[in-house]
């Protein structure tokens, strides 16, 4: 199989963009091609979210449905421009610091989409010092609806929690 290789630039950074084809969602079907440019239109209102937080991407090399993998330090092959941020490994004392990627600007999360990262998962603090957590500042309630319950129960405690607090 062959691989197509696309040459982007986004933010005045180089990006390589490969396999821009391949079916990530095979179920809709959307490719990789889509997925970034669905990260491009969202960025503005996704970045504020991941600014100053180290990121563990879940990648699915081959699309949903196959077998993906959590990846908590930065790839080999990440660009020299992006930031990164040294998080202690939790639990582990003594141990060597996670060196993670920051997504703070539209080129890294292109970056990232071109990864096949279809989750970017951040902690609830921001990075302060390296090798240090931030403070927490940030609350998150994962209201998922199931078997005895809809979305719409979801949302009607999403309105209590936003009229409580």
């Amino acid at each position: 199989m062959r691989s197509e290789h696309s040459l982007a630039t986004v933010d005045g950074h180089r990006l390589t963009l490969s396999n821009l084809s391949k079916v990530l969602y095979p179920e809709v079907p959307l490719t990789k091609a889509d997925v970034i440019s669905y990260y491009v239109d969202v960025a503005p209102v996704m970045l504020p979210h991941l600014r100053d937080r180290p990121v563990t991407l879940r990648r699915f090399p081959g699309g949903v449905g196959r077998p993906s993998f959590f990846q908590k330090h930065v790839p080999r092959r990440a660009p020299a421009w992006g930031r990164t941020f040294r998080v202690p490994r939790s639990g582990q004392p003594g141990s060597e610091d996670i060196v993670a990627m920051v997504v703070c600007d539209q080129a890294t999360l292109v970056w990232a989409a071109n990864l096949a990262a279809l989750e970017l998962h951040v902690p609830m603090w921001r990075g302060g010092r390296p090798g240090r957590y931030g403070l927490v500042d940030l609350m998150v309630f994962d209201l998922d609806p199931g078997p005895s319950t809809s979305i719409v129960e979801c949302c009607q405690v999403a309105q209590f929690l936003c009229h409580v607090l």
